[in-house]
């Protein structure tokens, strides 16, 4: 895919206020790690995440993805009925139905023509919504189009813990560690024709990208029912071969990174910046070493907001640009990984 009339005018996003080191979930897997005879700190030094963040018990995901989603419009000067589209793309929804979007357009006051709908893809769902909007935009048929997501991690991982504990097995802990790794936050990336805002057409152009996927890896990773369907009872798990997903999207990456250096021919020192999805230090290296890449080049938020899902990519090029890491004239790539297995590589000119 290519695009010659599509910016990013602008990004909003959300921190959630409760700080949860690594060292409180260690503590809370106390029972486990006595006995198995784990000892405290192996958790962060495998991941190398320190702290995430939770939102407190009482909130909605459109409540957040709305807040992420003004600061978006507050710093584009574009006005709610300008919105062509609202894109809700979390792994996480406040329910099966009506879509999160509708509840988040609401809050936004966006106008009644507004295309308004959720897009689900794993960790790779703003992505995947940033591309809809863009073909969208591309096609004319809207001039502007906000993508926003929020996820929580709070549920998922303190029923985890409570498996842990209650298995007491190194194998079952292994399928679970991932989980571990969630931390939760909202964010929005604002897309513009380059017609509006206040940046206008000095946004950062997003030329296009490629996507790749290997299907046949799509059991690797559940976060679901613990039974097969939509079982009335049944609970709500998640299990990752982390080793498959971490081979075989190394694997996929490699391949698709292969196809995006042809698709817009770059010079052996490109891409200048590189905004991955957020997952841990293993994950990193891995990835880096098999792209032949230097580490230089990323800006990396795990170790401080974990793995938040959809949220990660975005809320980490969103804080890169805030401090100053990504440079006007950069050539950035925006690489992600989701189960299923599925891959998207973008490329924005700052």
């Amino acid at each position: 895919m290519k695009y010659s009339k599509v910016y990013i005018e602008g990004f909003g996003y959300e921190l959630a206020p409760k700080v949860v080191t690594t060292n409180e979930i260690e503590d809370k897997l106390a029972p486990f790690f006595n006995a198995v005879g784990f000892e405290k700190g192996q958790l962060e030094a495998l991941t190398g995440i320190k702290e995430r963040r939770y939102w407190e018990h009482d909130h909605t995901l459109a409540e957040y993805a709305a807040v992420a989603g003004q600061k978006a419009l507050d710093e584009s000067g574009i006005a709610p009925e300008d919105i062509g589209a609202l894109v809700f793309c979390g792994v996480c929804r406040d329910g099966f139905e009506p879509s999160t979007s509708c509840a988040v357009a609401d809050k936004l006051k966006l106008g009644k023509n507004t295309h308004v709908f959720d897009v689900s893809s794993a960790c790779l769902g703003m992505i995947t919504g940033m591309v809809h909007v863009a073909n969208e935009i591309e096609l004319g048929n809207i001039k502007s189009g906000l993508v926003v997501s929020c996820e929580t991690a709070r549920q998922i991982v303190d029923s985890t813990i409570d498996e842990i504990n209650r298995e007491k097995n190194i194998e079952f802990y292994k399928d679970t560690i991932a989980t571990m790794t969630g931390g939760s936050g909202a964010c929005a990336v604002l897309l513009t024709d380059g017609s509006l805002g206040a940046n206008g057409a000095g946004g950062h152009r997003l030329k296009g990208g490629v996507v790749q996927n290997a299907i046949r890896h799509h059991d690797l990773c559940h976060w679901g029912f613990e039974e097969k369907g939509m079982p009335t009872g049944s609970r709500v798990v998640m299990r990752t071969n982390a080793q498959g997903v971490l081979q075989h999207g190394v694997e996929l990456v490699v391949d698709t990174f292969k196809a995006f250096r042809e698709k817009f021919n770059l010079t052996a020192d490109q891409p200048d910046k590189i905004i991955g999805h957020q997952v841990g230090a293993l994950h990193h290296q891995h990835f880096y070493q098999a792209l032949g890449l230097d580490m230089k080049k990323d800006f990396s938020t795990f170790p401080f907001l974990g793995n938040v899902g959809t949220v990660s990519l975005p809320i980490t090029a969103a804080i890169a640009d805030e401090r100053e890491f990504l440079q006007q004239g950069d050539f950035v790539a925006f690489i992600g990984v989701g189960s299923g297995l599925n891959c998207y590589i973008l490329g924005i000119e700052w």
